[in-house]
């Protein structure tokens, strides 16, 4: 697929890159994909989809509850983004991801990180 930079972070302790795929067609319903490959090293790549334009809250969190990035915070256009993560930083074990949208949908996966 075509991919499309839509806006990137970088910080020096979990580099991330958020793009929108170039697809004519609009998703029907709100998704968040496993992540892929998983378990990953060092990188991974989530995907999810946006029937509407949303206010997208996407982050990871540790085992014990804490925020450990913050990947995708502001409004996304409807339609399939993935944001590629590079955990090299990150000691190896067990994560979470969720994302929560303006519209109400929330969902939560796990990703595990194998150094």
């Amino acid at each position: 697929f075509l991919a499309e930079t839509v806006f990137e972070f970088t910080t020096p302790d979990i580099p991330v890159e958020v793009a929108e795929q170039d697809d004519s067609n609009v998703p029907k319903q709100f998704s968040l994909s496993q992540n892929f490959p998983n378990p990953f090293n060092p990188t991974t790549t989530i995907r999810f989809a946006l029937p509407v334009k949303s206010d997208v809250r996407l982050y990871m969190v540790n085992t014990l509850g804490q925020v450990v990035k913050e990947l995708v915070k502001g409004i996304c256009t409807e339609g399939y983004h993935q944001v590629v993560i590079n955990g090299s930083s990150l000691a190896s074990g067990v994560y979470f991801y969720r994302i929560e949208t303006s519209t109400g949908f929330a969902q939560t996966k796990k990703l595990v990180l194998l150094k």
